[in-house]
């Protein structure tokens, strides 16, 4: 509709949605979000009403922060970013009302990790102002929504096609994929050059540090290397073992096995390039080592079918989303994981967990969820904290397209079988 008279009728519903988010007022926000949308947003800071309700509450004067404050953080005990003792009635009462109004949207169906013009959700701002509970409340919405996805990619409609119940359940389907699926829409997904097709079948660059693919997207980089090595002193004790690689990429966490000096070490690489790298390496040649060529889509089935057992598995696929991860430890490796593997305990099962990790927010949904599964899939999992340095101070960023991880704090999964 092009009536300038409807644009600016809307404009001012939502300017006037986005104040009331801003003042806490959950009776007005009601009676406004009856002919509207909870995800409105303002042309020009790009601000949701989540945006709105969380960033109103950012101190007036942020350099005035307490002594062991930075950015709104403490190392004590904090209420939503103030230590406990510091925080004033009127404070308080603040940031109840904001949690009570964060609590109402996301009941409106407001997304979780809409991006405003600053390239931050709503649990971003949260985090950088140190707002503990509506950071929270900003992950959990974001658990529950993927999770949503999830259970509705599964989802397959019963009964007849001439059913006007399934036509209604189907219907309702719909919305609720429409309003969870468009949280995919905006951190950055749908960039074709990291489908996996288009990876494959993209010509590579191997630097000293670095793989880039055709469109100088980083594949895989030195810096990983503490936590590969982290990884594989916790999936490898001692020597002699059984391990199985998904992903060789610049060969550093294999390369890491082979001083286990592994019985049996088995790696699945797809990617041509890396395969006549891996050739002109040795690694076709060297003692216990058989490499599958092809998607691991396509070769472990076969592994699977010979009985062949593996002491410590671990997966590194690019080009990939998290849907792939979950269908490797939910349908293959219960079958592949050697039960008593290590010293008659489970055999270790780890993987690169790099999921959303352009947003601490979307991090820790991810942590979440991906632990969710595994427990549903059969796995204890322990986390690992391992720091990560400043890489822009070290320029590892330099001539690649788009930075894959900006945290500065890495959780290190293994998992084993649960008893």
């Amino acid at each position: 509709m092009d009536d300038p008279a409807f644009a600016v009728e809307t404009d001012l519903t939502t300017q006037s949605i986005l104040l009331a988010a801003a003042n806490h007022d959950i009776r007005a926000l009601r009676d406004l979000l009856r002919n509207s949308s909870a995800n409105v947003q303002d042309d020009e800071t790009g601000f949701t009403p989540l945006h709105a309700a969380i960033a109103a509450c950012e101190p007036d004067e942020q350099n005035d922060s307490a002594p062991g404050q930075v950015n709104g953080h403490t190392n004590g005990d904090t209420t939503n970013g103030e230590t406990t003792s510091e925080v004033s009635e009127e404070r308080k009462q603040e940031l109840e009302a904001a949690a009570s109004t964060v609590r109402f949207l996301f009941q409106q169906g407001a997304i979780w990790n809409d991006l405003d013009s600053n390239g931050e959700t709503p649990g971003c701002i949260a985090h950088r102002l140190g707002l503990k509970e509506l950071y929270e409340l900003c992950v959990d919405a974001g658990v529950r929504a993927e999770l949503l996805l999830s259970r509705l990619d599964q989802y397959q409609p019963l009964g007849g096609a001439d059913s006007e119940d399934d036509e209604e359940e189907e219907e309702e389907v719909e919305e609720a994929t429409d309003a969870a699926g468009a949280a995919q829409t905006n951190t950055g997904a749908g960039d074709e050059s990291t489908e996996n097709t288009n990876y494959l079948s993209s010509n590579l660059t191997f630097d000293r540090n670095r793989i880039l693919d055709g469109s100088a997207n980083g594949v895989m980089m030195e810096w990983e290397t503490t936590l590969m090595r982290r990884s594989a002193e916790l999936l490898l004790p001692k020597t002699g073992l059984r391990v199985l690689n998904v992903g060789h990429g610049m060969g550093i966490i294999d390369g890491i096995f082979q001083e286990k000096s592994p019985s049996s070490h088995h790696i699945i690489e797809a990617h041509p390039d890396v395969l006549q790298r891996m050739k002109g390496q040795g690694w076709y040649e060297k003692p216990n080592v058989t490499i599958h060529e092809g998607r691991w889509q396509d070769v472990v089935q076969g592994l699977v079918e010979k009985n062949e057992l593996f002491d410590a598995i671990y997966f590194d696929t690019f080009a990939e989303d998290y849907k792939a991860l979950r269908e490797f430890f939910t349908e293959y490796v219960i079958g592949l994981l050697d039960p008593a593997g290590v010293d008659g305990g489970s055999g270790r099962f780890g993987f690169f967990n790099g999921m959303g990790a352009d947003r601490q927010v979307c991090y820790e949904v991810y942590n979440k969820i991906v632990e969710m599964d595994l427990f549903e899939a059969g796995f204890d999992t322990e986390w690992e904290t391992v720091p990560v340095p400043d890489l822009d101070s070290e320029r590892e960023w330099d001539g690649v397209r788009r930075k894959y991880w900006v945290l500065d704090k890495y959780k290190l999964p293994t998992c084993v079988f649960i008893d």
